[in-house]
């Protein structure tokens, strides 16, 4: 969706604002709204709730809401800043939903400097009356999320809270699309670490584990606050609603134990790689020491007879050059067939 830019006057939208709209018995009410339309018309009690979504405002546009709608400031210091960890917050009779986005970056390979996950934010303000989302970095659009739920009616009609539920059903949906696509980039590392070629660089394993924690902790933390929305426990959350996140919580739970399988593999992969490149060193030890021990035998030889002393054995003969050069060559044979025989060459 184009996002709306431009300034503020007379009560109208702030620029980061991309949509603003009053919904009534689950359907959009056509018009276009202002804050002072919208905080006139809402009522909670008619069915009646305000949406609101923004991308990446500043503390003075976020402010201007916030006052419109009585956000409470904690958690609109949190939606300014973001950097925040995903959790569920209560400030009197509003929820405060913080979900980390993952995006899927494209790449040939995974190399020591590969993007391969991109992290956002959206934060969802759910009170009576109002559902206001605010995104940040890259995060994705929510037009998809707000069409799907206009064309549901019945769940539309569940306020707030069906707008709080779309939001985090779309994220961990996501999670589990990123998710697939990260184990390629698994097993084909995987089956690059146990081919029988030279081993694979570590750097490319720890780069694939930084990318991964990356991931887990957008992922992982998301699991309480799904929990308590799914129980029915949370103050605001109807029970049909709260039946929907259960569903969503099957999904996160399905996401986090692939991702701690992911953990495991890359663990054992970055494991075995280093194993391989000392038995790679060892036997690069053993070839360097078999090529030392044949050059030791002539080196010796000849460094003897290179003193040039009067009286030494052979060296007025005229077979001993040939008898040396025989022996040499009679002694590295046979020291080269036991370093063959014991594989050392």
């Amino acid at each position: 969706m184009v996002e709306q830019r431009g300034s503020t006057d007379g009560g109208g939208l702030p620029s980061a604002v991309v949509d603003c709209a009053l919904y009534e018995g689950g359907h959009r009410i056509p018009g276009q709204v202002n804050l002072a339309t919208v905080k006139k018309r809402m009522d909670p009690e008619e069915g009646r709730f305000a949406w609101i979504g923004l991308y990446q405002p500043t503390e003075e546009q976020l402010q201007e809401v916030a006052e419109a709608f009585g956000l409470h400031p904690l958690a609109v210091e949190d939606a300014v800043h973001a950097h925040q960890r995903p959790k569920l917050e209560r400030y009197d009779d509003m929820l405060f939903l913080v979900l980390k986005t993952i995006v899927y970056v494209d790449h040939e390979k995974v190399t020591e400097t590969s993007e391969i996950v991109d992290t956002g934010e959206i934060m969802v303000f759910a009170g009576p009356g109002y559902a206001i989302t605010v995104r940040h970095g890259s995060a994705p659009p929510l037009e998809e999320v707000r069409r799907r739920l206009q064309d549901d009616p019945q769940q539309l009609g569940c306020g707030p809270a069906a707008v709080l539920h779309a939001v985090a059903d779309m994220v961990v949906d996501r999670y589990m699309d990123v998710a697939d696509a990260f184990a390629g980039d698994v097993d084909s590392l995987e089956a690059e670490v146990f081919s029988p070629d030279r081993p694979v660089d570590a750097g490319r394993i720890y780069q694939l584990k930084r990318e991964l924690l990356e991931f887990k902790r957008a992922v992982m933390p998301l699991a309480g606050a799904l929990q308590r929305l799914s129980e029915g426990s949370v103050p605001g959350i109807p029970p049909k609603v709260a039946t929907y996140f259960r569903d969503v919580a099957d999904h996160h739970q399905r996401v986090s134990e692939q991702i701690l399988s992911f953990d495991e593999l890359v663990s054992g992969m970055l494991s075995a790689s280093i194993a391989q490149l000392g038995v790679q060193q060892n036997a690069d030890m053993r070839r360097i020491s078999a090529w030392a021990a044949l050059i030791a035998v002539p080196t010796l030889i000849v460094g003897v007879y290179g003193m040039n002393f009067d009286h030494m054995p052979e060296l007025r003969s005229p077979y001993g050059y040939p008898a040396v050069w025989v022996f040499i060559l009679a002694v590295c044979t046979a020291i080269y067939r036991a370093l063959r025989r014991n594989k050392w060459l």
